[in-house]
């Protein structure tokens, strides 16, 4: 059975959402332990991109120009996807609630339909202002509506912050790839990312503190390394790699939309592994997410030819660059 690309596309980000979703559960313990934000992320980005490291060698066996000539698009998802964006979402949620600062940072699908109407002067579909509204409306259910309050205006802007840190992963993951596989994107892109945070917090610009203590985990007690481990194969390694097929094939709005599955699975998994109730409430919520990435039309994925002179699907372009 011969699969669309876009059905591939739609796997690939819905598991990227999934595993993103298990950082929470997992980054927590650290962090009670006495691990900084800065530290554990930064710790979470160099062990993913160790990770995927030997995939991004075979991909790139006699295709190392291939790295050179995406050598902006990997600075892109390194600084600015990683770094940046894990920054800015810590530093907001020190000072807002950490429902606010989901809710702001996933408004990322909506700056991209924003950016797509203002770069291509061309008024988005109503199926895209419907699937939006639903979304969104969705993700404030599943949040929380208590997420909607007046908070710290220097929170608010480091969260959004965030957002277009989240929007630039989309981006920079669906543009054309020029020959480099996903996975080595994903692996460099990390281990820039890990160097970034590294040197942030080198020079003081975030407190960078570890903790080698065993870790509270799953209603027990763990090493360290188990909740780092878990979280650097599953919300890291496998995340962005997914994640960043999954945007290849979906283009950047549909697959940032699909990303908002991740507060959805987050809510899963916190029923599942520590006993937190799921409202009604969060399961409407998590109907219209369902309902708002239905309704947002797909991007069209031409066939282009590969290295080898194969044709092969190319990545469709971004929704900032074609008419919605």
């Amino acid at each position: 059975m011969k699969f669309k690309p876009q059905s591939v596309g739609l796997v690939a980000a819905v598991t990227s959402a999934a595993t993103f979703a298990t950082s929470g559960a997992f980054i927590k313990p650290l962090l009670e332990s006495g691990w900084s934000p800065a530290a554990a992320v930064t710790a979470r980005a160099l062990l993913g991109g160790m990770l995927l490291l030997p995939f991004v060698l075979f991909s790139l066996r006699g295709r190392w120009d291939a790295l050179w000539r995406a050598r902006w698009r990997v600075a892109g998802m390194g600084v600015i996807a990683v770094a940046f964006t894990q920054l800015t979402y810590f530093a907001a949620i020190h000072r807002i609630p950490v429902s606010t600062a989901l809710l702001v940072e996933y408004l990322a699908p909506l700056l991209l339909v924003v950016w797509a109407w203002a770069t291509t002067r061309r008024l988005p579909r109503p199926a895209v202002f419907l699937g939006s509204a639903l979304a969104i409306g969705g993700l404030v259910l599943v949040i929380g509506p208590g997420a909607l309050q007046a908070v710290d205006p220097v929170g608010i802007m480091l969260a959004f912050a965030a957002a277009i840190g989240c929007a630039v992963y989309f981006v920079v993951a669906a543009r054309p790839a020029d020959g480099l596989p996903p996975v080595a994107l994903a692996g460099t892109g990390l281990l820039l990312g890990a160097a970034s945070l590294g040197l942030a917090g080198a020079v003081g610009l975030v407190p960078f503190t570890v903790a080698f203590d065993d870790v509270q985990l799953l209603g027990s007690t763990a090493p360290w390394w188990v909740s780092l481990t878990v979280v650097a194969v599953f919300a890291t390694a496998i995340a962005y790699a997914t994640g960043i097929f999954g945007s290849s094939r979906l283009g950047s709005r549909l697959a940032s939309f699909v990303g908002l599955l991740e507060v959805v699975f987050a809510s899963i998994f916190a029923w599942i592994v520590v006993g937190e109730q799921l409202t009604p409430l969060q399961m409407v919520g998590g109907a219209l997410i369902l309902a708002g990435i239905a309704a947002i039309p797909g991007e069209p994925v031409p066939v282009t030819p590969s290295a080898e002179g194969t044709p092969e699907p190319a990545a469709p372009r971004t929704s900032a660059s074609v008419p919605s």
